[in-house]
């Protein structure tokens, strides 16, 4: 048996010219900047961040999708870093937890994280910041139930998932 012929609904893509293997130009942009860099094609996003960019907010936690601790928005959309190549990121906005901020006031979830003591050793929280303004905006809080699914994706070894979704009511809640 075979999967039935569905036609895609995404518009037709251009055929693009091979690149690689060896390193290529890319241009990301991040946080409303423009990066030039040149990496392998196989690089994650989030290496591309972390060792190329010097964007270190988003964690390398398990390297294989699992944990969260990478998460970012590509085009406001949550991605795991570690499972994206940064090279299918080109003319794509990446957002990462240093691009939450205005200047210095912080975003009003990375205040409500701190206010709410949602974190021990922190080495989730970006990961979990970011996934918690994404879930606001996609209008997956209407309660603590509905808060866990949809952060299920984000793991907390320090286990601060009552504080953690306390935040994320405190920052619902004054919307």
């Amino acid at each position: 048996m075979s999967a039935p012929d569905i036609p895609s609904r995404a518009p037709a893509a251009a055929v693009l010219p091979e690149r690689g293997p060896d390193p290529v130009r890319i241009t990301l942009s991040v946080n409303g900047t423009d990066h030039t860099c040149e990496i392998e094609p196989r690089v994650s996003l989030l290496d591309a961040l972390r060792e190329r960019l010097a964007m270190t907010g988003a964690k390398k936690g398990c390297d294989q999708g699992t944990c969260g601790a990478c998460t970012v928005w590509v085009d406001g959309r949550r991605v795991l870093a570690c499972l994206t190549l940064a090279i299918a990121c080109e003319g794509r906005e990446v957002t990462t937890v240093e691009g939450l901020a205005d200047g210095d006031e912080l975003h009003p979830m990375q205040s409500a994280f701190i206010e709410q003591d949602a974190f021990q050793c922190g080495y989730c929280t970006p990961g979990q910041i970011m996934s918690a303004v994404a879930l606001l905006d996609e209008g997956h809080a209407s309660d603590d139930a509905e808060i866990g699914e949809w952060m299920s994706g984000n793991i907390c070894r320090c286990a601060a998932y009552p504080h953690i979704r306390a935040a994320i009511r405190a920052v619902r809640d004054e919307a």
